[in-house]
C-alpha cells in the first residue's frame, strides 16, 4: 500500500488527521471548511515508511510482509540492513551478505551519521568500510542459521558494521539493547501508530478524538 502524508489540525474540539492530499480543507465534524490563523495553520506529518535505496548511511528496518507487517502489534520477523551512501543496502540473509538496489523501499530510516559527516571523504570512507566489512567470512550462508539460533544474523551483521565504524573512529561501542531501545524502538512504535491512524484515515475519511492525540506518536520526528 502506498502511504502518504497527514495533515493534522484542531477543529470543533478535536485533534483531526486527514490525508494530506485532499482535496481542500474540510472539518468532518461539522462538514465546514476550515479557515485557520497562522497560529493554528495545520501541521504536515510525514509518513515514517520511506524509501531506504533514497537514505544515505543508514539502518533500515523493513518487512517481506509489507507495511503491514512493520507495525508492533504484528508478530512478524523484520528484516534490517545498513545503506551506503548511495543508497546501495547491505543485508546479511541465509544467501549470505546481499547488495540490493531495489527491495527496501517501505522502511524505518534510521540515520547514522550527522549531517555534517555527509562530505565526499567520508563518504568513501563509509563504502569502503562496509563493503570490506560485507565481505568477511563470518557472513557466509552456512553460519545463518547458527547466527540465527543466538538471535543475531541480520541485525548482528548490521550493529556489527556500526561498532567497527565507531572503533575506527575511536569511540566506544554500542551494545545491541542500548541501540534497540535508544534508536529503533522508537522507531518501530511511532510508525506502528502512524500507521494505525493512517489505516483508519483510508477507512473512514478521518481520525479524530476530543482533545489532543499527541501521545499517539512523537510527531515531531515527522513534522515537515
Amino acid at each position: 500500500m502506498e502511504l502518504g502524508d497527514l495533515l493534522r489540525f484542531t477543529h470543533c474540539g478535536k485533534t483531526v488527521f486527514t490525508l494530506a492530499d485532499a482535496a481542500g480543507l474540510w472539518c468532518p465534524v461539522c462538514g465546514q471548511k476550515v479557515r485557520f490563523a497562522l497560529s493554528d495553520a495545520p501541521v504536515r506529518i510525514r509518513s515514517p515508511i520511506r524509501d531506504g535505496h533514497h537514505a544515505s548511511c543508514c539502518f533500515l528496518v523493513t518487512s517481506q510482509g509489507g507495511t503491514a507487517s512493520l507495525s508492533e502489534e504484528k508478530d512478524s520477523e523484520l528484516h534490517v540492513g545498513i545503506s551506503s551512501s548511495d543508497g546501495l543496502v547491505f543485508s546479511y540473509t541465509e544467501f549470505g551478505v546481499q547488495r540490493q538496489v531495489q527491495g527496501w523501499e517501505q522502511s524505518i530510516i534510521i540515520p547514522l551519521v550527522a549531517p555534517g559527516n555527509h562530505i565526499s571523504d567520508f563518504k568513501r570512507k563509509w563504502d569502503t568500510q562496509l563493503g570490506e566489512f560485507a565481505a568477511l567470512d563470518i557472513w557466509t550462508p552456512d553460519r545463518f542459521q547458527e547466527e540465527r539460533e543466538f538471535g543475531s544474523c541480520c541485525y548482528g551483521f548490521a550493529l556489527g558494521f556500526i561498532n567497527r565504524v565507531m572503533t575506527l573512529q575511536g569511540k566506544q561501542s554500542i551494545s545491541r539493547e542500548c541501540f534497540t531501545s535508544h534508536y529503533v524502538l522508537p522507531r518501530i512504535e511511532s510508525a506502528s501508530r502512524y500507521l494505525s491512524v493512517f489505516h483508519h484515515v483510508r477507512r473512514h475519511g478521518y481520525c479524530g478524538a476530543e482533545g489532543n492525540l499527541e501521545q499517539l506518536s512523537d510527531w515531531n520526528a515527522f513534522v515537515s
